[in-house]
């Protein structure tokens, strides 16, 4: 199974993806930790563009077709991203979920973003302005929310998990 994450950035993906993935023991994959690879490995020069994204595609591929569940962090904010997840899911014979988490508390929202502190070595995080301006794509087919201003992270990893077991 591929389970697709999305959201904008501090909305809770990331510690909300990487806590399920260990519970499941699944192939976890950061679009944020392969991109600042290719920046530390100096082999792209310019924009990233969809570097990132492809190279997790491939890698989801991989995994899939070796029985493994996958769990890709993104933001996934087109509609160009989130199809080519489930192709990738297609090809490989397996199901995919997509889950959108979102943050439905503006102050809390940007408390988060403008209080967190990269994880990654290297990773500027976007600002507050960057996050609301950036061009992100309603999601036009059915997937799942979850409100990280409603739900704590482990009550919100319960929730997907108990949605996984009733698929």
């Amino acid at each position: 199974m591929l389970i697709i994450f999305g959201g904008l950035p501090g909305a809770g993906k990331t510690v909300i993806a990487s806590e399920l993935a260990r519970q499941l023991d699944a192939v976890y994959l950061r679009i944020d930790s392969i991109e600042q690879a290719f920046r530390d490995s100096g082999a792209i020069s310019g924009p990233l563009e969809d570097a990132g994204y492809r190279a997790a595609y491939a890698l989801a591929e991989d995994n899939l077709r070796l029985g493994r569940i996958v769990v890709a962090d993104s933001v996934n904010p087109l509609k160009v991203t989130r199809d080519a997840w489930t192709e990738i899911a297609s090809r490989a014979g397996v199901g995919a979920v997509e889950i959108e988490i979102i943050c439905s508390d503006p102050k809390e929202h940007r408390r988060r973003v403008e209080t967190r502190a990269s994880d990654i070595r290297g990773l500027r995080l976007p600002t507050w302005q960057e996050v609301v301006s950036r061009e992100y794509h309603a999601w036009d087919r059915e997937h799942f929310v979850i409100d990280t201003a409603l739900h704590a992270v482990e009550e919100s990893v319960e929730i997907i998990r108990s949605m996984l077991r009733n698929r």
